[in-house]
């Protein structure tokens, strides 16, 4: 029987790679986007050109609502969610002195009560025997200036899933973080010029930035059962950086 997968904001980057790829995985696939329809459709296309099985849904995952809402679409399409992808996420970079109230505010409802919302949504609809895993960022661990807010966003979501992970007792419901290091998607690179991208790849001993195929197969071991005995851990996929 086919798992379903949410993955949320797959409609590009990292999670349009883990959509293509856990649909190549063999699992129905909920594609989940907040505001691009035909970049999720697109991938909704690619995923059934290669045999699988897709649906798109807008939700923004800051909402409680419209996560609920997009849990009630993958169930009436698929009969039930078996995996959670939380990879929908934004990122601004700033100083502390630099911040407005209102980014500030953006970026811990979309990071870090997005995440909350999905996982409080998972805990009473995820199948027993599923899988979460939680996107955060090795930038955690670099600690480099203007990355103060974000950082901290993704640092509770791991703190966060430690303690879910627990809470799920009984459930046979593992819950993972993966921490991709710097990878080339629009969110990386916008705003940073060729000399600063040159200086993150130099940071790899493999002298590259990731690719979100990179990071997509990761998630893939996490959703599989190959992952059964591994459970409230952080993944720092990032080639070596820290």
């Amino acid at each position: 029987m086919k798992k379903t997968a949410i993955v949320t904001g797959s409609s590009k980057g990292i999670g349009r790679a883990i959509a293509i790829r856990l649909g190549k995985d063999g699992h129905n696939i909920v594609v989940n986007y907040s505001s691009n329809k035909d970049t999720a459709l697109e991938v909704v296309k690619e995923i059934e050109d290669s045999g699988g099985s897709a649906i798109a849904i807008k939700a923004d995952v800051s909402k409680m609502s419209e996560v609920s809402a997009l849990f009630d679409a993958g169930e009436s399409e698929y009969g039930s969610i078996d995996i959670l992808v939380n990879n929908a996420g934004i990122m601004s970079l700033h100083t502390i002195e630099e911040f407005t109230e209102e980014t500030f505010d953006r970026i811990l409802d979309v990071n870090l009560k997005g995440t909350f919302n999905s996982l409080q949504c998972a805990a009473t609809r995820l199948n027993n025997g599923g899988s979460i895993i939680n996107l955060t960022s090795s930038a955690i661990a670099l600690g480099i200036p203007g990355y103060a807010v974000y950082n901290a966003s993704k640092a509770a979501v791991e703190s966060m899933s430690y303690t879910f992970s627990r809470e799920l007792r009984g459930k046979n419901i593992n819950v993972n973080c993966v921490a991709p290091g710097p990878t080339a998607t629009d969110l990386f690179l916008t705003g940073k010029s060729e000399e600063q991208v040159e200086n993150f790849k130099k940071m790899s001993p493999l002298e590259r930035l990731g690719q979100p195929e990179d990071i997509a197969g990761v998630v893939s071991f996490f959703a599989s059962t190959d992952s059964s005995w591994v459970n409230g851990q952080v993944v720092r996929a990032n080639g070596g950086i820290v």
